[in-house]
């Protein structure tokens, strides 16, 4: 195997044998001749043989001679071939998975993922994904940030309340983790600026095409802010990355999805609540699904911008860690990123000093023993600071225009699915 050849490559070794090898993605038969398409991680690859082919989803190594064929993927094909039968499916696939478009419902596909993922258009959005991780990654670094790896067993729920999973912890209470929020501030005091790209949970009893019980969450933190613009610029960075990531990496799902990815302002556009309160004529305390939507369309049109802040949340609404905005206080120093009509991205600017918390959690009600793990960093000093976390489900369903956020996650956990 060390000598394979991939199919994408297959057009630089035209005249030379070379051997292949991936799984047996459809056969054809014509009145004289009989093709094998063999699919690898890389594309697709024409095989022409004689009788007697193996059946699809069998898994092949081939050896033959690159030749050209302009009707061909790649525009060359392999002849004289020896084909070598590695091994072969004990069942049929749920649906045919050569046909350029998926005939199966989503819970078909998702009842047969490890399977049903192997078709180049429900691959595809996870190659984007990865491609948009692995651009997350490389902003960070060049910005001076360290990955972290925190615990996802925690003996106090992060953000308080009921939404969390409790667990039995050698006989005491524990839970998992809704995000690394505690440990990424602690880690600032270590590192000044860090991230983590990890599973967070929430027990969110929510059957809907935008929530999961579990996902996947790319955080970030950094000290020594002025306030919450200094993190909102990280995080356009960030997004910007992870979109150039995506031209570069996954240049291929993007086409075969016919998708067009969106630009990001040099300055993303920015409102603070009250505003968006007005322009959407609501008096809540929180936006919701149709208005993040009107919003998004709004900056759209005035600002040429698939992308808007929403600033000064109110307190009431936010965490207890958040800092007040000083000049209101009943506003804070957090943000949202709204993209296509949707609430991608939760950051703001944190509480820094010891005392801030103890008073903050006297105010809601809150003890302060549950918490004192999480304190015990503020005791010592620590710089103002803030952070954001994207959930990456949300941005590939937004990115890929799927319907569901399921069609973005490889085997999801929600309110009824817990296999495969």
């Amino acid at each position: 195997m060390i000598s394979r050849i991939l199919s994408a490559e297959l057009a630089e070794h035209t005249g030379r044998r070379v051997t292949i090898a991936g799984w047996v993605h459809r056969r054809r038969h014509l009145k004289s001749v009989s093709f094998l398409v063999v699919r690898d991680r890389t594309g697709l690859a024409q095989v022409v043989t004689g009788s007697g082919l193996p059946g699809e989803e069998s898994v092949v190594r081939v050896t033959g001679t690159v030749t050209a064929r302009p009707q061909a993927p790649g525009g060359v094909e392999l002849t004289e071939p020896e084909i070598e039968v590695l091994a072969e499916p004990g069942a049929p696939p749920p649906f045919d998975l050569y046909r350029p478009v998926v005939p199966a419902t989503l819970p078909t596909v998702l009842d047969h993922a490890p399977v049903a993922l192997r078709h180049p258009r429900l691959r595809a959005p996870l190659e984007i994904s990865a491609a948009s991780v692995a651009g997350f990654r490389e902003t960070l670094d060049r910005l001076g940030f360290t990955e972290i790896h925190t615990p996802k067993i925690v003996a106090s729920a992060t953000e308080s309340g009921a939404n969390v999973f409790g667990i039995d912890y050698f006989g005491r209470p524990a839970y998992l983790a809704q995000s690394p929020q505690f440990y990424k501030q602690a880690m600032v005091g270590v590192f000044e600026r860090v991230y983590e790209v990890g599973p967070v949970f929430r027990a969110e009893p929510h059957d809907t095409a935008r929530h999961l019980a579990q996902y996947t969450s790319l955080d970030a933190e950094l000290g020594f802010v002025t306030d919450h613009r200094d993190v909102m610029a990280v995080l356009r960075e960030a997004v910007a990355g992870m979109l150039a990531s995506v031209r570069h990496r996954a240049a291929p799902a993007v086409e075969l999805l016919g998708l067009t990815l969106p630009d990001v302002p040099a300055e993303i556009p920015a409102v603070h609540f009250t505003e968006a309160q007005r322009l959407t004529s609501s008096g809540e305390p929180d936006l919701d699904p149709a208005q993040e939507r009107w919003l998004s369309e709004w900056a759209l049109r005035e600002h040429g911008s698939e992308f808007l802040f929403v600033t000064g949340y109110p307190m009431a609404k936010r965490p207890f860690y958040t800092h007040p905005d000083p000049a209101r206080p009943a506003y804070s120093n957090g943000f949202d990123l709204l993209f296509r009509g949707l609430e991608l991205v939760t950051g703001g600017q944190r509480l820094h000093r010891y005392e801030d918390y103890t008073a903050a959690l006297a105010a809601r009600g809150e003890p302060v023993e549950p918490y004192e793990g999480y304190l015990q960093a503020f005791r010592y000093g620590m710089p103002p600071h803030g952070g954001f976390a994207l959930g990456l489900e949300r941005w590939t369903a937004r990115l890929t225009g799927a319907a569901n956020i399921r069609e973005t996650t490889a085997f999801p956990r929600d309110l009824h699915r817990l296999s495969p």
